[in-house]
């Protein structure tokens, strides 16, 4: 179903071209999120459908990106809809974004439209205890996200996503089962002394046997939220100040 606009004080987080109210969605804006808003990309998109919308953010920063694309958002936690709906509608893109009160599940059996670029901020633990329900696997399995994201891409369609890196390594296997084949991968590193956290992945219905792999840096050694030139050359078309 449709969802309808709220509107009421909140939290804002700021970007270059819109703002993010972040008062009531299960998952607030953090830097998975603009990771992948600022890295996944398509070639000459029409259409671009965002999987677990939360508060809009990644929807909201394709349509910056992509001046005529049509944005779709599906998001099956009600308060969370609610408030990509009024991220929407408060930015300069509203009349080419759409957002859905959905599981991935429903949406992809009424859905006509296929895509040429999927994303997803997807949750990721199977079991135990995490910071909250957005974060597990009961109402999007792995397996799900990967059938249905493939239902819903177009023949040359990509597929790019975020994960933490055990999972993210297992996502890459299971894909495979599906004929969802890895293109590139992003091993992000908070710090250059620390280890691999985060992946972004990059999936096509095309094994192309040659996977790109690059390695992302996100904070210099030893200053606290001073970003490397690579992270601020990557998301400056977003964030204020860079």
């Amino acid at each position: 179903m449709k969802i309808t606009q709220k509107s009421d004080k909140s939290k804002i987080f700021r970007l270059k071209q819109f703002d993010i109210r972040q008062e009531d969605s299960m998952m607030k804006v953090g830097t998975d999120g603009i990771l992948l808003g600022a890295w996944a990309n398509a070639d000459a998109p029409q259409r671009i459908l965002d999987i677990g919308a939360g508060t809009g953010l990644i929807a909201l920063m394709m349509a910056q990106r992509y001046p005529q694309v049509r944005v779709d958002a599906i998001e099956i936690d009600e308060a969370s809809a609610l408030e990509a709906l009024h991220n929407v509608r408060n930015s300069p893109f509203t009349n080419r974004m759409e957002v859905l009160h959905k599981s991935l599940q429903i949406f992809a059996k009424q859905s006509e439209n296929r895509y040429d670029l999927v994303l997803s901020n997807p949750p990721f633990f199977n079991s135990g205890l995490a910071r909250n329900a957005a974060r597990h696997t009961h109402t999007l399995t792995h397996e799900d996200l990967i059938f249905y994201a493939k239902k819903l891409l177009n023949e040359r369609g990509q597929f790019c996503l975020i994960l933490p890196k055990k999972e993210g390594e297992d996502f890459v296997e299971l894909a495979k089962n599906y004929g969802l084949y890895l293109a590139e991968k992003i091993n992000v590193k908070p710090k250059p002394n620390k280890a691999i956290e985060r992946l972004l992945l990059r999936f096509s219905n095309f094994n192309l046997n040659k996977i790109i792999e690059l390695e992302l840096i996100v904070e210099e050694e030893r200053v606290e939220r001073v970003y490397t030139k690579e992270y601020i050359e990557l998301t400056k078309d977003f964030y204020l100040n860079t």
